[in-house]
């Protein structure tokens, strides 16, 4: 006789991940794992007197989301900022952040997020003068949407004691005018030097972020995050406070963890050991080699189009990020690299082909984020070499696509953000959103990845249009994918029996409606690890502790 199921789930259209449609089925969670699945007849067996029936008729289940490349804590600081993402002028961002502070008289830094002068009528870079006129006694740090360079007031300036004769730190510019006067504007690793002052939270308020934000990646349908290591990540990253809401039954989102990669081994080797659960576990090592085509910033083969003068850089020398790869290859971790440009892209398959080729073939599962831009020539490298194509889709919307040509020009710019292209010559595909760079919810990754529907919104404005992929196999790259791409697809990614039971479901069947319903589309329910973290109308209680 059958061991009777705490859960059963029911509908017409169930998405395995197996096979490429949905189909009528029925599915058996006994504790964290699932049971079975079949036809109701055949999963009657595992009913019993406290087995909870949830029957969703025509509505889809699939796999838990599973994000392959987010930041968790600047995702949960955002969550708590101000947004400038609807501003259309800077006057009108600086109107907002005036706002923002009156609402926040006690809070000695303002942060905000995703400000992007290309949305803006003169798209001009904003200086300081605007935010001191506004707010000139409170420091202010405002992110671009790239989370690349950032927009701060005098009074940050000051407070962080940073003037026209401080110096440009590795692979950062502390922007200046034609007079050598601060602009306000700070590029990459220049950052830093606002936010060792601005990111220095206790550990109550950070958990009180985290809590929100675990809130609502069960309310999205992520059951499964990547930690990647971020800008921020030196003055904001706690991995023990995922540890603390572990144990007390909060983390309702498989959480992996994925450090910068240093010449300082050791330390990612304690950290592997340390976090090794289910839910909280290390994955492998992280690194940017490159920053944003829209700051000039990612490392381009030829110049820019638009700024001819520069192609960009690599953050360190080519021969240091090699040994630093081979290095990792050798302790048997695996590498992430941030890489936009085609140069950025070359560079990194570089590294990987050298691990392989003093290491040995393994597999490594290395990894390349981003990948905006890329030479035909490196296309079939990544199935050569094994490595896999970590891509955001809805990135592609973010920036309105004429930055983009103006950067590159025509022949460069058909192969931004070519995911179809990668797909067909062998690579396996990995989605996620970047969050807090754009939202954590996946229906924009997968409207963008089946639609390619530009920055305008519009459905008959589509950019590189072959590069569009099916339903099925946007989804696959939402859930197998990185369950491929963290070593866990023989647990996690797939309905099938044995595997963790990480579970959604949606209000609609997403193969049965047009595309433009995907953006529309909410989940009524999430099961991760065998618990309901969240239910659409159960009284707004998204987090049930363990049975």
């Amino acid at each position: 006789m059958s061991k009777k199921a705490d859960i059963i789930l029911s509908s017409n259209a169930v998405f395995t991940g197996v096979n490429s449609r949905p189909e009528p089925a029925s599915i058996a969670i006994i504790g964290n794992k699932i049971a079975a699945i079949g036809s109701k007849e055949e999963i009657s067996s595992y009913i019993g007197n406290d087995t909870q029936m949830h029957d969703y008729q025509d509505q889809l289940i699939m796999p838990g989301f599973h994000d392959f490349h987010l930041h968790v804590f600047p995702g949960s600081l955002e969550l708590d900022s101000v947004s400038l993402l609807d501003a259309k002028s800077e006057e009108e961002a600086a109107e907002m952040v005036r706002q923002f502070a009156d609402k926040r008289p006690e809070a000695s830094w303002i942060i905000g997020f995703s400000w992007d002068n290309a949305n803006w009528e003169n798209k001009q870079l904003p200086t300081r003068a605007s935010l001191d006129r506004v707010l000139p006694d409170r420091p202010v740090i405002l992110s671009h949407i790239e989370c690349h360079y950032a927009w701060v007031n005098s009074k940050a300036l000051e407070v962080m004691g940073i003037t026209r004769d401080t110096p440009n730190p590795p692979f950062g510019i502390v922007d200046k005018d034609e007079n050598g006067e601060l602009t306000g504007i700070l590029y990459e690793k220049a950052m830093d030097l606002i936010f060792k002052g601005a990111y220095d939270f206790s550990k109550e308020k950070k958990l009180q972020m985290l809590k929100k934000f675990f809130s609502l990646t069960a309310e999205y349908g992520v059951t499964s995050v990547n930690d990647m290591y971020a800008p921020t990540s030196d003055f904001l990253d706690d991995y023990g406070l995922f540890d603390t809401l572990e144990k007390s039954g909060e983390l309702s989102t498989r959480i992996h963890l994925l450090p910068a990669l240093s010449a300082d081994l050791e330390r990612a080797k304690e950290l592997r050991d340390t976090y090794s659960s289910d839910m909280l576990q290390f994955s492998g090592l992280k690194y940017f080699i490159d920053g944003v085509i829209t700051g000039y910033t990612a490392f381009m083969l030829d110049p820019y189009n638009d700024k001819p003068e520069t192609r960009g850089s690599s953050s360190v020398s080519p021969d240091i990020f090699k040994e630093l790869v081979v290095n990792a290859d050798r302790a048997g971790f695996r590498v992430r690299v941030h890489a936009i440009g085609d140069a950025g892209v070359r560079l990194a398959l570089d590294a990987f082909q050298e691990a392989q080729n003093v290491n040995g073939v393994r597999d490594s599962r290395h990894t390349i984020e981003h990948i905006e831009s890329i030479h035909p020539d490196d296309i079939d490298r990544f199935g050569q070499l094994g490595v896999i194509a970590s891509m955001q889709p809805h990135h592609l919307a973010l920036i309105d696509n004429k930055v983009y040509s103006a950067r590159l020009g025509k022949e460069r710019n058909k192969l931004t953000f070519a995911i179809n292209t990668l797909k067909k010559a062998g690579a396996k595909l990995a989605f996620g959103t970047d969050f807090p760079v754009t939202s954590i919810n996946p229906m924009l990754e997968i409207y963008r990845a089946v639609t390619r529907v530009d920055y305008s919104g519009s459905p008959e404005n589509v950019w590189n249009k072959d590069e569009r992929i099916s339903l099925s196999e946007a989804l696959k790259a939402y859930t197998y994918g990185p369950a491929y791409g963290t070593f866990r697809e023989h647990k996690l990614g797939t309905i099938e029996p044995g595997k963790l039971a990480d579970i959604i479901v949606l209000d609609r069947n997403l193969f049965e409606v047009p595309p433009e319903e995907i953006l529309e589309t909410k989940v009524s329910l999430t099961i991760t690890d065998g618990r309901i973290v969240f239910e659409q109308g159960a009284c707004n209680k998204k987090v049930v502790e363990s049975k």
